[in-house]
């Protein structure tokens, strides 16, 4: 009975989801992050792709590419958490066991796939994606094949809106022209070692024996990814529940005997986790270190920092104090650090569109100096009400004046208007708000 796995990843996800809660910004290049010296970009729509911008690259440098139409908001997390559920909700009626692999990204095996045709597969997944669209207002692309890795892929090349569905038995010659990268499992150094001896396409990695790719990837992860180049993935799709910890760990050629080096190698270690905090889409509150000794005698410390954070330099600075110096402790064979307390990350107040105070020290005149319009409290894309015209968002402020345009999911493009930044009638809003 043939089996089908289905890969599911909503396009461009933050930002759909603001151009769908924010009708004037459908159509235009928008980007979500943040808006300080160190932003990134956390998440770009289609239409500003096209200038070249790309998520995770610094804001300062997208902000240099985006066009006049483009718009930057801060990331609303309650929001896409909410409208997740919503996607999910609606796959899970047709597919009750769900792996989720974050917010936009799921597998499902549906039970009323097994054993059909390819052009059964094909309708199921269109319908799918329609009923997606009619009850969400989100864009999902969707890919299917034997496995996890074929869907996964055949989503990726189906990228944007749309669906790809992988006969059987067209496994080998669906994956051969693809670069090794594409499969999952294979980063930048296994990529490196597999250039070094000619391997470049899957259909390369496929052909080489098991024991050359044992040789050169290793003996277990070798093994499994040739596997996966021919098209054969047998892993289960399972429920991976709620992320409690994120974490990584190294056991060391030689033990380590001096603090500068255990720094460097904890440095190292908190970027593996770090990058799996991302992946899980949470920020964290507690740092925890592991330290194993020559004799194996483990020891594990941690901290707890004030507010919950995704920033790498701040936990990896907290990993560092938590460390024990090899010169008292001993030998260290193995660290690992590990990142917990975890939570759906909100706004916070790196999102700021406040001007730098001028110091005293370069005023020059000595004529009375103009009174100033006290900073604004509001910045653009906070989510806000108004007492008579109900929900909005904010576009811009400043000058002590804040202009507000009033719309959500259900209304269209709404209408822009300006108050005083005191207006008593406008008070904050919450971000599900738009959603109703």
């Amino acid at each position: 009975m043939a089996r089908w796995v289905i890969h599911l990843d909503l396009d461009a996800f933050y930002a759909s989801a603001e151009q769908l809660t924010r009708p004037t910004l459908a159509g235009r290049p928008v980007l979500v992050g943040g808006l300080g010296p160190r932003g990134v970009v956390a998440g770009a729509s289609y239409e500003s792709r096209a200038f070249g911008i790309k998520s995770a690259m610094p804001m300062a440098q997208a902000r240099r590419l985006l066009p006049a139409n483009g718009v930057i908001v801060p990331p609303r997390f309650r929001v896409y958490e909410r409208l997740s559920q919503e996607v999910f909700a609606v796959v899970t009626s047709v597919a009750p066991l769900l792996e989720k692999i974050s917010l936009d990204e799921a597998f499902a095996e549906p039970p009323a796939l097994a054993g059909a045709s390819l052009e059964e597969v094909t309708s199921f997944c269109a319908s799918l994606r329609a009923r997606i669209r009619a009850e969400t207002g989100l864009v999902a692309s969707i890919g299917a094949g034997n496995g996890k890795q074929i869907a996964k892929i055949a989503s990726d090349e189906a990228k944007p809106d749309g669906l790809l569905v992988v006969p059987q038995g067209t496994e080998r010659e669906f994956l051969a022209p693809l670069p090794v990268r594409a499969l999952w499992g294979i980063g930048p150094v296994a990529e490196g070692k597999l250039r070094f001896i000619g391997v470049q396409t899957l259909g390369q990695l496929a052909a080489l024996s098991e024991q050359d790719a044992v040789a050169t990837l290793g003996g277990v992860v070798g093994r499994d990814l040739r596997r996966l180049a021919t098209g054969f993935d047998d892993r289960p799709v399972a429920d991976r529940g709620e992320t409690k910890q994120v974490s990584a760990e190294t056991t060391f050629d030689t033990d380590i005997i001096d603090l500068t080096t255990l720094r460097a190698e904890v440095r190292r270690i908190a970027v593996g986790a770090h990058q799996r905090l991302v992946k899980a889409e949470r920020v964290a509150r507690t740092v925890v270190i592991k330290l194993r000794h020559t004799d194996m005698h483990t020891v594990t410390r941690s901290e707890t920092i004030s507010a919950p954070t995704d920033d790498l330099a701040e936990l990896s600075a907290t990993a560092e104090r938590l460390l024990l110096d090899p010169a008292e402790f001993g030998g260290i064979r193995l660290a690992g650090v590990a990142f917990s307390g975890l939570s759906v990350p909100h706004q916070d107040a790196l999102f700021t569109l406040s001007a730098p105070e001028t110091p005293a020290s370069t005023v020059v005149s000595a004529a009375p100096a103009p009174v100033a319009a006290p900073p604004s409290e509001w910045r653009q894309g906070d989510d806000v009400v108004h007492e008579e015209f109900g929900t909005g968002w904010v576009q811009g402020a400043g000058h002590g004046r804040v202009t507000v345009r009033f719309e959500t999911r259900t209304t269209g493009p709404g209408v822009a208007r300006t108050f005083p930044q005191d207006d008593p009638a406008l008070t904050r809003g919450d971000p599900g708000d738009c959603l109703r």
